[in-house]
């Protein structure tokens, strides 16, 4: 239950990232400063990086696949954490060589104006996914925690987004991503304790999961047989099956290469050896923030029911068992463990940590968002009409978040029953179905590719991995997308002797 403490450890906690943000952003005096955050150190980096990298997704998303996957749940920060490492000892290096500032204007410089722009428009449509999902991330934080409306909880959400972002940019990313560091470890790492001690350690939790499912109804609702089945299901890490769950994994390891967010962590550091010692920094943590999200989530399965399960219990005329909780869908397993098993001022910190958490991952996803809008879309549609900008681009980008931030509220009032993970896993996905190949070869195989075949293969990766989706075939969708993404990019494969 939601106490006066929890209440004021919660407004103490996002006063405390806020005014980080607005210190920070204080120093912001260009549009350049803005984007890119100047000169920053590698824990600047990594708070940039980590600030936008491990939202809602990694915590809450993370406990409640393991409500339903048990250990396989991990992939996710596993995944994100592979992506930091590769961003940062691959491609660190290259992207800060190249002179650009968006990942589109090294596609630009290699396939042309036209490449860009298709690119553009095609990982926008990743990035506001991802935008959605945060903001139904914060209204299901802000609806569970105060009682709001799902409308009202939208808003509410949208509005400290922008609030964040709009303060500072990049370098309120950064800064306040370092406090956000702070925070989770000590809200995560304190659950992660609370549940080893409660629990009885792994084998405990187990065991009490084992015992749950003792519900004739409950085990069917859950496809479970056998006390093998719940093995499979919680103690391995492929439960889901290994094209399933490698999918999801590779899908945010390309996914994180493929996003400006991240880069723009990169291309802020003051030098390449700071950028990339600040993203392995990055990899290194997250990891240990999925470990204790993965050990709540499979505590509260041995210890909650969902409202439904509850119901379809009651209707088959079981009983629910003493000591056994009962919450509202399996979304709220961390909120509500917080809330239940942690002292009331810890509790507090924690639940604003984790509403923080997805508010700083939603602020860097717009901003860079908006950085491809204004620059990459916008500024190309000028290029072509031969005009010139009305206002500064420091003022197109701060308009730019408040249009994207406005799109995606009225996009997650018309969303609020979908799947938070699978508006993530999708976002990612299409980053990198869309721009993997074309950045990569940018970047180590210039003059090599025919533009037209480039903007082609951006097109079919992207089509083809939705195609996959919605026709639910085996394995991960991302597989298919970046399979026709290859084909279509051979294709335009120069010879050498037409190179110049």
């Amino acid at each position: 239950m939601l106490t006066t403490v929890h209440i004021i450890g919660i407004i103490l906690t996002v006063s405390l990232l806020l005014a980080v943000s607005i210190l920070s952003g204080r120093k912001v005096k260009d549009a350049k400063a803005f984007t890119t955050g100047g000169r920053s150190g590698s824990w600047m980096v990594c708070g940039a990086i980590l600030g936008t990298l491990v939202g809602g997704q990694s915590t809450i998303g993370t406990a409640q696949l393991a409500f339903s996957f048990g250990l396989s749940a991990w992939w996710f920060t596993i995944g994100a954490a592979l992506g930091a490492l590769v961003l940062g000892l691959v491609y660190a290096a290259p992207l800060r060589r190249s002179g650009c500032s968006t990942l589109m204007e090294i596609v630009k410089k290699q396939y042309g104006r036209r490449a860009e722009t298709v690119g553009s428009i095609l990982f926008l449509v990743g990035i506001f996914i991802s935008i959605t999902s945060q903001l139904l991330s914060s209204s299901a934080m802000i609806s569970s925690l105060f009682g709001a409306s799902t409308t009202l909880a939208l808003a509410i959400g949208a509005a400290l987004i922008a609030a964040l972002v709009l303060s500072g940019g990049i370098k309120s990313a950064g800064a306040g991503g370092i406090v956000k560091l702070v925070l989770l470890y000590i809200s995560s790492l304190a659950a992660g304790v609370a549940v080893w001690n409660i629990g009885n350690g792994l084998t405990g939790i187990r065991e009490s999961i084992t015992a749950i499912y003792e519900s004739p109804q409950l085990a069917a609702m859950n496809d479970i047989t056998c006390a093998e089945d719940i093995h499979r299901r919680y103690g391995t890490f492929l439960a889901r099956g290994p094209l399933k769950d490698l999918g999801g994994c590779l899908s945010l390891t390309l996914g994180v290469v493929c996003t400006q967010t991240y880069a723009q962590g990169i291309w802020s550091a003051a030098t390449t050896r700071k950028a990339k010692r600040g993203a392995v920094y990055c990899a290194a943590l997250i990891p240990l923030i999925g470990a204790a999200c993965t050990l709540v989530g499979m505590y509260m399965r041995g210890h909650y029911v969902t409202a439904s399960e509850l119901a379809a219990m009651q209707a088959a005329g079981e009983h629910l068992p003493d000591g056994i909780g009962v919450m509202e869908n399996s979304l709220q397993a961390f909120p509500t463990f917080i809330l239940a098993h942690l002292p009331a001022w810890l509790g507090g910190i924690a639940l604003g940590a984790m509403l923080i958490n997805i508010l700083g991952c939603g602020s860097g996803l717009v901003l860079g968002a908006a950085t491809i809008l204004t620059r990459d879309v916008y500024g190309n549609i000028l290029t072509a009409l031969r005009r010139t900008p009305r206002v500064s681009l420091l003022t197109q980008t701060r308009l730019s978040i408040v249009l994207l931030l406005l799109l995606a509220l009225v996009m997650g009032h018309f969303m609020q029953r979908s799947f938070i993970n699978d508006l993530g896993f999708l976002s990612l996905g299409l980053r990198a179905a869309a721009l993997l190949l074309p950045l990569s070869c940018a970047l180590w195989l210039p003059g090599r590719f025919k533009p037209q075949a480039v903007t082609a293969s951006m097109i079919a990766g992207t089509v083809v991995m939705l195609a996959a989706g919605m026709l639910a075939l085996p394995g991960d969708a991302m597989y298919y997308g970046l399979f026709a993404s290859t084909i279509v990019m051979l294709s335009g494969l120069k010879k050498k002797n037409t190179q110049h």
